[in-house]
């Protein structure tokens, strides 16, 4: 039975934020033995909840409001959901995790590149921030379980312009619902796996105002 859950229709603002660089190269063989060791055994997207967090963000079908465009991503930074939205007038919805404070930047972008277990490389703006968090790893961090790309990455610009911004696996997955990263939008990394086969690149992701935003407005 299909529920309903409304987006939030706002402006877009320009934005520029943190997180990852372009990943590196990486076996088929890995990438599928990292697959399996990510994903629960009998997974089922709809009731496996092996990471405690509340049964809402598990994967669901969902109607979309009308007048959406197949294919586009929207996140409802206040309930903590990504909606990618199908051609019959449904969405497949995710719990996410988003960023902590003012990291969280709105905005619309478009998904230039796709990356299965991406390398990563903190920005300088990270590291500057949080050094004893983030220098050690200046010199980048290979794909793989570990990594905060997890297990596949979606590449958000504006323009020609890489805004650092990601849709994202992560080893956190108990983030999920919270307000955690540096910028990007985290989800569960086999969630991530079934989100990422079905996003085309040249598609549009719709970042909305997160709740300390929308209570500024008037």
């Amino acid at each position: 039975m299909l529920t309903r859950r409304h987006f939030l229709m706002t402006s877009a603002c320009l934005f520029s934020a943190p997180l990852a660089q372009p990943a590196a190269a990486a076996t088929a063989g890995q990438w599928a033995q990292w697959d399996a060791q990510v994903t629960p055994a009998g997974y089922n997207p709809s009731t496996t909840n092996i990471w405690g967090f509340n049964d809402r963000f598990l994967p669901t079908r969902v109607e979309a409001n009308p007048g959406l465009t197949p294919g586009d991503i929207h996140v409802d930074a206040v309930a903590r959901y990504l909606y990618h939205i199908q051609g019959d007038g449904t969405a497949n919805r995710y719990g996410v995790a988003i960023a902590r404070g003012r990291l969280y930047e709105p905005g619309r972008y478009t998904i230039r590149r796709k990356a299965k277990w991406p390398s990563w490389t903190p920005t300088a703006e990270m590291i500057a921030r949080d050094p004893q968090l983030y220098s050690q790893h200046s010199g980048g961090m290979p794909g793989g379980p570990g990594n905060p790309l997890g297990s596949r990455a979606l590449y958000l610009y504006q323009g020609a312009r890489d805004t650092y911004l990601r849709i994202h696996g992560t080893p956190l997955p108990r983030s999920i619902g919270g307000r955690a990263s540096s910028g990007c939008v985290r989800m569960v990394m086999v969630h991530m796996i079934g989100l990422y086969d079905n996003v085309a690149v040249g598609s549009r992701a719709t970042l909305h105002p997160a709740e300390n935003a929308l209570g500024a407005q008037s």
